[in-house]
């Protein structure tokens, strides 16, 4: 299937690896130019170099903080001073740390808050005047199963992942009149870092091998696995080009079938 989205310029948050690298990939292996963005400046540049041996495509690195208002604007306005415009914006940022009700402070929820809701709307908010300007667009935001399903032990994110669906939902009425699609991506068990901290953690908790969880987890899941960020990036990639013209206000669920709902 042709994307049909060489040439056009996609932001990637938090992409140096993980989930979001998984989608710079593939969008660069379908010769769009792409721009990451991560906390880390060794590991976006290495992520950058990666891609460009990879793919021949250009590939920005930046280095931004998801959760600082001014460190999202300067990414905007590096990117839009560079390439004089944005065509795709993908919202991602790492989770709000694991815990129950008793274990979070007013500071943790405002943390979160800044990192996962306000980072989307900021980010958002930011490219929607380059879209307009080039005629439409398409933004999809990263979130997480608990947005279908609270996951025990991680409030923080079944709280603020929440929030960015609706948000998703919402602007995909209000911004579709302009021709810029919103989309949220759902991962399931994906086979990044993060889920194996997670895995480390309640490991730990229950005192057993991280390998124990793996298996228990991956025993689970209907296709028998975790995902792998390939798999993932496919997804991610074809809701956000011009293939997928036709959907928005959509959550995908990539997840090998764990979901058990029928909505």
């Amino acid at each position: 299937m042709d994307l049909h989205i060489e040439g056009k310029v996609f932001m990637v948050a938090a992409s140096s690896k993980g989930l979001g690298f998984g989608i710079a990939r593939e969008l660069a292996c379908n010769g769009a130019t792409v721009c990451l963005a991560s906390r880390t400046k060794n590991e976006v540049e290495e992520a950058a170099h990666q891609l460009r041996e990879e793919t021949g495509a250009t590939v920005h690195a930046s280095v931004f903080d998801a959760s600082d208002a001014r460190s999202i604007k300067e990414w905007i306005t590096e990117v839009e001073r560079a390439f004089e415009r944005i065509d795709g914006l993908v919202v991602n940022a790492g989770g709000p740390p694991p815990g129950n009700f008793d274990d979070f402070s007013d500071e943790d929820w405002e943390a979160a808050f800044n990192l996962t809701l306000m980072s989307a709307i900021r980010l958002i908010r930011g490219v929607l005047p380059s879209m307009r300007e080039c005629g439409g667009g398409s933004i999809l935001t990263v979130t997480s199963l608990s947005v279908k399903e609270p996951i025990n032990g991680l409030l923080l994110s079944n709280v603020f992942r929440a929030g960015v669906t609706s948000l998703v939902k919402s602007l995909s009425n209000e911004l579709a009149g302009k021709n810029i699609r919103v989309n949220n991506l759902i991962p399931g068990g994906i086979d990044t870092d993060r889920l194996k901290a997670l895995n480390r953690n309640v490991a730990e908790k229950q005192g057993v091998p991280v390998e124990k969880i793996r298996q228990k987890n991956e025993s689970a899941i209907p296709l028998g696995r975790y995902g792998t960020i390939a798999e993932f990036g496919n997804a991610g990639a074809f809701l956000l080009s011009d293939a997928a013209s036709y959907i928005t206000g959509v959550s995908l669920v990539v997840d090998g079938g764990v979901l058990k709902s029928t909505w």
